[in-house]
């Protein structure tokens, strides 16, 4: 299981691997994580397959993860599930506008944050189509 973590902040990426941990539930495999901190680096690594599950920071700058969700949404056949870090919880329309799979809400709690990257290991490998 490969799962890529975008922030242009490094403390929000550890936090997001912390909390996710190396293995999120029972019967999902361990993580690999694939860190990125540029949008150019997320498009990269996304091109070049192998990536489950993507989660990517609302919140980053200069291209927030909202923007690169819809993008990569309408651009790639076989895209990841896309998981979007949002500060508020009223940001929830704007994640249901990018096409993103899941939310996991900030302040990150490990809990919550687990369950969802496993649901989406889960979906990814068990053939349920993600959104379009």
């Amino acid at each position: 299981m490969t799962v890529l973590i975008y922030s242009n902040h490094p403390d929000v990426r550890a936090t997001v691997r912390s909390a996710v941990g190396r293995r999120p539930a029972p019967d999902t495999g361990r993580i690999d994580w694939i860190e990125c901190e540029t949008n150019a680096q997320v498009t990269e690594q996304l091109d070049e397959g192998g990536i489950d599950v993507a989660i990517l920071d609302g919140e980053a700058q200069p291209t927030g993860g909202m923007g690169l969700a819809r993008q990569f949404k309408y651009e790639i056949d076989d895209c990841p599930a896309i998981v979007v870090l949002i500060a508020r919880r009223q940001d929830g329309w704007l994640a249901s506008w990018s096409l993103a799979d899941a939310v996991i809400n900030t302040p990150i709690d490990p809990v919550e944050s687990a369950a969802v990257v496993a649901e989406q290991l889960r979906r990814r490998h068990t053939g349920i189509p993600v959104v379009r």
